[in-house]
């Protein structure tokens, strides 16, 4: 990972575009309110015509038809040129200096990934989300930050990760890691937060760094949720304890039951045991995030913490190496 600087970074921004309709919105302001030494990388999987010719300022990458978000941001990070990689999907949109302090943050080593705050559309003051959270179960759960009477942001847990729509990563942990399609679309952001746990690396919440809520990715029914959702446990289960994670597992499984019963509910059972048939596809990655593991301690202690921080280590811990953390995050949680 990179060392401690104080020196600019320069930017990718990737605009995964899965739908023509909400391209154009999200190109205007990232357009805009771009930021100077930053390349912008469009991977789209539709035909687009360009009819305000912008190739000159717009990398356009073309993805196989039909392709999904995953895919078209990985091609996207193939194209980028940055140290920093912020993915804004198609239909969010950017706002002013929304890349300012992201950047500033990732001068810190440990700094694996910065979660903007995303707002809504009709009032920018009013926070939608802030990331998502990978639980030991194995579920997926979006981060809602609230505001708080004296006009700051409250948060009652920290993220896991970004969400897979709207967030900044440090390039270098993507061209090492990369987001997989093993967990779908909606879980992929889930899957990604289990390798920033093994590698010990930090995730910032940046409320200084807004952007509009747009279309967020949805699990699919039945089969397909169960699936992926077993997947993300066993995938991510070398950064847990075992029996304690082995029990959420198991609250997970009968949790999931409840909200998809009665129809849904042998299907997502089945794409569960389908999983677990497959569970010898996931021995690449529990040697992926053991490499990570082993490889944290290798990295250079970073300077003073960022008062903004919010850890994920903490309730990510390795088996053979209990961590503890002590910095304190700036964005209070409530009581």
């Amino acid at each position: 990972m990179q060392g401690h600087s104080g020196r600019p970074r320069r930017l990718s921004v990737v605009v995964p575009a899965t739908d023509v309709s909400a391209l154009e919105e999200t190109l205007v302001s990232v357009l805009e309110h771009r930021p100077d030494a930053c390349d912008v990388i469009v991977a789209i999987s539709v035909p687009y015509d360009d009819p305000w010719n912008i190739r000159e300022e717009v990398t356009f990458v073309d993805v196989p038809k039909a392709t999904g978000l995953v895919d078209c941001i990985n091609a996207g990070i193939a194209a980028s040129t940055g140290d920093v990689v912020h993915v804004l999907a198609a239909g969010w949109k950017a706002t002013a200096g929304w890349t300012d302090r992201p950047l500033e943050h990732f001068a810190t080593s440990s700094v694996g990934a910065v979660v903007p705050l995303a707002v809504s559309e009709s009032d920018r003051d009013q926070p939608v989300s802030a990331g998502i959270r990978r639980t030991a179960g194995g579920r997926s759960v979006p981060v809602v930050p609230r505001r708080n009477d004296a006009g700051g942001i409250t948060m009652r847990v920290s993220p896991s990760a970004p969400a897979i729509e709207a967030g900044f990563w440090r390039a270098d942990m993507l061209a090492t890691i990369g987001f997989s399609k093993a967990c779908g679309d909606s879980l992929a952001a889930a899957d990604m937060a289990a390798a920033l746990a093994a590698a010990k690396l930090d995730v910032v919440v940046e409320s200084e760094s807004r952007v509009v809520s747009g279309p967020v990715q949805r699990r699919g029914g039945g089969f397909t949720a169960g699936l992926h959702a077993e997947r993300l446990f066993w995938r991510s289960l070398p950064c847990e304890r075992l029996v304690p994670a082995l029990i959420a597992h198991a609250g997970e499984v009968m949790r999931h039951a409840a909200a998809t019963a009665p129809l849904g509910t042998l299907g997502m059972l089945a794409g569960r045991l389908a999983a677990l048939v497959q569970l010898g596809s996931c021995v690449p990655r529990t040697r992926q995030l053991a490499q990570l593991m082993s490889q944290q301690g290798k990295r250079p202690v970073a300077g003073n913490a960022s008062a903004r921080m919010l850890r994920i280590d903490g309730p990510h811990e390795a088996p053979a190496r209990p961590y503890v953390d002590s910095s304190v995050p700036a964005l209070k949680r409530s009581a």
